[in-house]
């Protein structure tokens, strides 16, 4: 306190010794830091400099009295470019998938009636067998992975080793149409059995009799075997 009050004294006694000029009524208003008149407003020198105080810091320091030290510093705030605007990936075009092949199984067995295709104790084709051959061929067309067997039938009348050479004649008499319809030849086989396989179980006798040939009619026969696949709906 002491030391307080002799700061004041002091600072008095220099206001006292201040020529009139040093107290211009045009002086500004100082915060706590600098010494004022009576009014409120800094005491200045002749030059226009504030007096400070004894609590004077830089800390302190007003404008227009400091104007260089109270001047806040400019700092330049540069303008932050927008971001850019995200990239959207083009959406992928669907990939085009191409719908399953449904495939329908092949029936396995097919039987055509001897007398149908043939002449009894024939071996040629008659014309008109060709309607039903047609219908297989179209079954055929567009397999996939098929094997085809054609099995020639006759009944026990005659002699077996005789049976068996027409079997095996009427075999072929089909398959050589199905080749000249323009089905692949290796993949046909074509074999007889003769009579070594009767559908018959109760025709009696084995002389050619009109009724006995009658009643073995479903043993002569050639049988076509499939195996494979093909387009359902063709």
């Amino acid at each position: 306190m002491k030391h307080f009050s002799l700061t004041l004294l002091a600072a008095a006694a220099t206001l006292a010794a201040l020529p009139a000029s040093v107290f211009a009524t045009d002086a500004p208003a100082a915060g706590p830091a600098y010494v004022v008149d009576a009014t409120g407003r800094a005491v200045t020198a002749a030059d226009g400099a504030c007096w400070h105080n004894g609590e004077w810091t830089p800390a302190l320091a007003t404008a227009p009295c400091d104007p260089v030290i109270a001047a806040p510093a400019v700092v330049a705030v540069m303008p932050v470019p927008p971001a850019p605007a995200p990239v959207v990936a083009a959406p992928l075009a669907p990939r085009a998938v191409a719908a399953p092949v449904l495939l329908a199984p092949l029936p396995t067995r097919v039987s055509f009636s001897g007398d149908a295709l043939f002449a009894f104790d024939k071996a040629v084709l008659r014309p008109e067998s060709r309607v039903l051959l047609d219908d297989l061929v179209h079954q055929l067309a567009g397999t996939t992975s098929d094997s085809v067997t054609v099995i020639g039938n006759t009944d026990r009348i005659g002699k077996p080793a005789y049976n068996q050479k027409l079997s095996e004649q009427r075999a072929n008499a089909v398959k050589d149409y199905l080749v000249s319809q323009n089905l692949q030849a290796n993949s046909i086989v074509a074999k007889g059995v003769g009579e070594t396989q009767p559908v018959t179980t109760s025709c009696v006798g084995n002389k050619a009799t009109p009724k006995l040939i009658a009643c073995l009619q479903p043993d002569r026969r050639v049988d076509v075997e499939m195996t494979g696949s093909k387009p359902a709906g063709n």
